[in-house]
């Protein structure tokens, strides 16, 4: 009977089944977020108050785009673009912008819309939406010093264009002191603006037309922009060519003039998720744990597949035949103690054997058989004590160790008489 359970082939597809189930548990937890197409103001709402188009226009302008879901946003290089919802906290878009302002440009889009799922119209996809009413933002803690209002507009104008607006009645803009107006109403009012700080940003002072230059002389902050009108760079508008190209150079100015990565936030619409896992463990300060672990899962399967010699069967737990029966009994005897109640009964089955093996009658007294034997053996030329004194000798023993030091004499002068 073969005592391996598994051949080495089960054995490594165990283990190797195991550590993929354990790569995809790893993934579907970092994995594991709510669907970006739920009709929302984002970067991943496909409705018209979404920013799906945005995204996939500058991917399609050679930009490199991400949508982020943890909070590391803010310590990503290049563009951060914020959408926040209405209801979103000041003091979360506030630290989002403090700690992106040295590590590149931020845009922060407003919202305006409130929408709802498209129902009753079996040609709707999911994500697409219907605009149901107007809700300007409330950010108390975030940029308190601008203001918002709606009014009805015809379009906007910027850098020598202009172009229509898919709503005309409801357009938001924004005032501020320290507002740089980027895109404007027919009106005049402010629908783009970047923050004028001490940052100097000449790419956005030529697209506002500035003949002269504004700001302060901090080489490491990097302009903040204001996106009143969400129709600039929503679905909704993206659908007018003039405003696709607004959008496009719009981006591209708050990012200096170059193709940096743009990050869509999507912490602040509630879409966060927590970090892959699997991402995360080869990341310090857990890449060295990782690989600890990696180490050791190695060696543990080289040892695994490793053998000190043969393969160790397993045996009975009883023998077979009258082997059992010698195996049970003795051990019971040794058990018990009394190993020196069959002294007697050994010698008594020693001399009818040779009695029997010798030819000797059978119906006389033991001593007589014991004298028969004697002589035999002196006949034979048979060295050593005699039978007699090997018979008494074991009869009279007491101790274990007497026992079976005569009982192994007799058992050789035994094997004597019968050769």
């Amino acid at each position: 009977m073969n005592g391996q359970p598994f051949a080495r082939g089960t054995l490594a597809a165990m283990l190797f089944g195991g550590l993929v189930a354990f790569a995809a548990l790893l993934w579907s937890l970092g994995h594991a977020a709510p669907d970006a197409n739920d009709g929302g103001g984002h970067a991943g709402g496909r409705g018209l108050n979404g920013f799906a188009g945005l995204a996939a226009l500058l991917e399609a302008d050679g930009f490199d785009v991400r949508r982020s879901r943890d909070r590391q946003a803010e310590a990503m290089p290049g563009l951060l673009v914020l959408t926040p919802p209405a209801g979103a906290k000041g003091s979360d878009i506030t630290d989002l912008v403090v700690a992106h302002r040295h590590v590149g440009p931020t845009l922060v889009v407003t919202p305006k819309w409130r929408a709802a799922p498209i129902s009753g119209d079996d040609r709707a996809q999911k994500g697409w939406t219907q605009i149901v009413g107007v809700q300007p933002p409330e950010w108390p803690g975030f940029a308190d010093d601008v203001s918002v209002a709606v009014a009805s507009a015809k379009g906007w104008t910027a850098k020598g264009r202009s172009g229509p607006l898919p709503e005309r009645k409801a357009v938001l803009s924004g005032a501020g002191r320290a507002l740089v107006p980027l895109v404007v109403a027919d009106d005049g009012r402010i629908l783009a603006a970047f923050a004028n700080d001490s940052g100097r940003y000449p790419v956005l002072e030529r697209f506002a037309g500035l003949d002269s230059p504004i700001g302060g002389r901090d080489p490491d902050l990097y302009p903040l922009v204001f996106v009143f009108e969400p129709d600039l760079l929503d679905n909704w508008g993206l659908a007018d060519r003039r405003s696709g190209l607004l959008a496009r150079d719009l981006v591209l100015a708050t990012a200096g003039g170059e193709r940096v990565p743009v990050t869509f936030d999507l912490t602040l619409v509630g879409l966060g998720a927590p970090r892959n896992l699997l991402t995360l463990a080869f990341e310090p300060p857990f890449l060295a744990a990782t690989l600890c672990l990696l180490l050791a899962a190695a060696a543990a399967i080289w040892r695994g597949f490793q053998r000190f010699g043969p393969a160790r069967l397993p045996t009975r737990a009883l023998a077979h035949g009258k082997a059992a029966l010698v195996a049970n009994a003795a051990g019971l005897i040794r058990r018990s103690g009394r190993l020196h109640l069959v002294s007697r009964p050994y010698a008594e089955a020693a001399r009818e054997r040779l009695v029997a093996s010798l030819a000797l009658p059978r119906a006389r007294a033991a001593s007589d058989s014991d004298a028969a034997i004697d002589r035999l053996a002196a006949a034979r030329g048979i060295a050593g004590p005699s039978f007699t004194t090997l018979v008494t000798r074991l009869s009279t023993a007491r101790t274990a160790h007497d026992v079976v030091r005569h009982a192994a004499d007799l058992h050789r002068f035994e094997k004597d008489m019968m050769q």
